[in-house]
């Protein structure tokens, strides 16, 4: 695993094996980030990593200039990783949290420009984290929250869906305040 552009490009991540996670792919994450090239001023944004597990995808926003990101996950072993590597590679704009991410969205207030969810395949209310994001005003006005799924769910039907994409096993949906017109 590695990061894939910006001024940590190329830094390799070696999570331990025994981690809890089914970290996003090179060229997934590769694909998610040329997506959000093209609406994102990444300089501009704050960012939330629902389910961090390795971190690489809350550290691929780093890389790219983020003015910052709180990462989350319930793992010990995953947040203890994600903070040995903050500062392995000097980071000071990142915060690890160890949270339970259900209960976090419930009582959260803070907005972010980003939210993105990668939560494990299996868990139990994957398809409410939308309504948690936007019932609870967790996005700026010109949010985006991006959840990866299995294929076997749609939220096309969800009020704020925006658009989809699909990569091979990796689904993106990406949700929006404001809709494109």
């Amino acid at each position: 695993m590695r990061i894939i552009a910006g001024n940590l490009r190329g830094r390799r991540l070696n999570p331990p094996v025994n981690l809890p996670v089914r970290p996003t792919t090179d060229m997934a994450r590769e694909s998610l980030f040329n997506i959000l090239n093209n609406y994102v001023d990444f300089e501009e944004c704050s960012v939330m990593d629902l389910f961090a597990g390795t971190g690489a995808v809350s550290l691929e926003f780093i890389s790219r200039g983020v003015r910052e990101v709180t990462s989350i996950d319930i793992s010990n072993a995953c947040t203890d990783y994600i903070k040995t590597e903050v500062s392995r590679l000097s980071i000071n704009n990142m915060h690890v949290v160890r949270a339970d991410v259900f209960d976090l969205l419930k009582r959260a207030t803070r907005k972010f420009d980003i939210i993105f969810a990668d939560p494990p395949y299996a868990i139990n209310g994957l398809e409410t984290l939308p309504d948690l994001i936007f019932s609870n005003n967790l996005l700026t006005d010109d949010g985006i929250f991006i959840l990866e799924h299995p294929r076997d769910y749609s939220f096309e039907d969800h009020p704020h869906f925006w658009q989809h994409r699909n990569y091979g096993k990796v689904n993106f949906t990406f949700f929006a305040n404001k809709l494109d017109e």
